[in-house]
């Protein structure tokens, strides 16, 4: 089995696009990518929007490659509505249910993107709590689980893929996992490699508590101690906390005392963290807005 991640926090962009090929079938997860609107008051910088373009075009590119694409839910990091709809054409959706498990703004989302490209698919199925077979592959969906903490944000699904003896998980937005059902999912299908939204540090006592960050490192350590896992790569609200390494500093102990790799989708690809829109604050100081011409030179080089 091939994971290849497209676009990640740790790359400089929000998202979880994610390129999977099995012997039978390649699958796209969350063909989207967005950024944050204000970050420490700030909008994004030239060097994200660039950063940002690029990736679209690889999350098109591999998308299009792809005879099945994963909606894990209805938020614009993890899908997007407007542009290159053409991806959808003759291929099977698999998307969050539109209707149920869902809170309203996501449900208005749901109900405006599958109206167009309902037409489109080959196949659109709501893949909620359900299993489907591709030859020797097989694709298997979470219940709905929170997306975070609590029903605020409303529920995404999780999703195994299995080839032969390989188990792969992708959790989508679970924040940590800190909630009992979403850690189930990973420690019941025992995966092999295991990509998490980790806990969303940089909100610590505001919109995340210390309890949630406990409850999510002590769920990491038991993946790593009762599973097979060999690779974690944690990422997506985690990677928005420069200081990320020092919050979940028992996870990296365990994990290296165990031989796994708990690790960004940077680092799995070999490339260095980028993480800009945690450092968006020291672009702006490093790299002033100022004329076109001297911006346009900036983001060239």
């Amino acid at each position: 089995m091939e994971i290849l991640p497209i676009a990640f926090d740790s790359l400089g962009t929000r998202s979880m696009a994610c390129f999977v090929k099995t012997k039978d079938v390649k699958i796209f997860i969350d063909p989207g990518v967005s950024l944050a609107p204000l970050r420490y008051g700030l909008q994004p910088h030239s060097i994200e929007l660039k950063r940002l373009e690029e990736h679209w075009k690889e999350i098109v590119k591999f998308a299009s490659e792809s005879e099945i694409l994963i909606l894990t839910h209805y938020h614009y990091d993890h899908y997007n509505p407007w542009e290159n709809l053409e991806i959808y054409r003759d291929k099977t959706v698999f998307v969050k249910h539109p209707t149920e498990k869902i809170n309203f703004s996501q449900k208005q989302r749901a109900s405006f993107f599958l109206e167009k490209i309902k037409e489109l698919s080959k196949k659109l199925e709501y893949c909620d709590g359900k299993s489907f077979k591709f030859g020797k592959t097989k694709i298997e969906f979470s219940n709905s689980v929170f997306h975070g903490t609590n029903q605020r944000l409303g529920w995404v699904v999780e999703v195994l893929i299995e080839d032969e003896n390989y188990k792969f998980i992708f959790t989508s937005d679970v924040e940590g996992p800190a909630i009992e059902d979403q850690a189930n999912f990973i420690l019941k299908n025992k995966p092999d490699f295991l990509i998490v939204d980790g806990p969303m540090t940089y909100m610590l006592g505001y919109r995340y508590s210390d309890e949630s960050l406990q409850a999510s490192i002590e769920n990491l350590i038991k993946i790593i101690e009762k599973t097979p896992v060999k690779t974690i790569i944690l990422e997506h609200h985690l990677m928005r906390d420069l200081k990320y390494k020092e919050k979940i500093l028992p996870v990296l102990k365990v994990g290296e005392k165990n031989e796994v790799k708990v690790i960004s989708a940077a680092e799995f690809l070999g490339k260095p963290i980028e993480m800009l829109e945690a450092r968006r604050k020291e672009l702006y100081q490093k790299y002033p807005e100022v004329g076109s011409e001297k911006k346009l030179k900036i983001l060239e080089e």
